[in-house]
């Protein structure tokens, strides 16, 4: 099959696959710090994410291959493991989603330079999916920080509510 983008873009792309499994890794190390937190459904929460993250990898991989270009996974750094606080988990996970909502951007602003628009098209989807990852971080942190390390069953109960009332409706729910 003939390379349907630049070599360049493949690049970017390749360099995404890795950020996302990066981002995918510290969920689970934040699912992992929660739950021996004794805090289970902030735990669930971040396991979810690393799922969804996992899921986003796979779909840049697919696009990649369905676009005749070929899979070159950048190394991967290891994910935080301890935190001070729950509120400095929750802003790591803020900040990381910040990162990788910028580099999505980038990606855009690449395939419009280089006239792509399969990848324009392609990155659609992420875009709007950054937008929720990124109001959902936002809104959990800002949940933290009003609990305090001291309320944190508040939050738990915050997200069993909003898991059984389905509220916000997004996948990072």
């Amino acid at each position: 099959m003939t390379a349907l983008i630049s070599t360049k873009v493949a690049a970017a792309l390749n360099a995404q696959v890795g950020l996302e499994f990066q981002a995918s890794l510290q969920y689970e190390a934040l699912a992992a710090w929660f739950r021996l937190e004794g805090l289970p459904r902030l735990s669930a929460h971040f396991a979810r994410q690393a799922e969804e993250e996992r899921t986003h990898a796979h779909r840049f991989i697919k696009y990649l291959l369905d676009t005749g270009r070929g899979l070159d996974l950048p190394a991967i750094p290891a994910p935080v493991c301890q935190f001070k606080s729950a509120e400095a988990a929750a802003k790591l996970a803020l900040d990381h989603e910040l990162k990788v909502t910028d580099s999505i951007k980038g990606l855009l602003s690449l395939a419009e330079k280089e006239g792509d628009r399969f990848t324009q098209h392609s990155l659609q989807w992420f875009i709007q999916e950054q937008l929720e990852e990124l109001s959902s971080a936002d809104e959990l942190l800002q949940i933290v920080r009003r609990a305090g390390d001291g309320g944190l069953l508040f939050v738990e109960h915050y997200l069993a509510t909003k898991g059984a009332a389905g509220a916000g409706g997004g996948p990072a729910d």
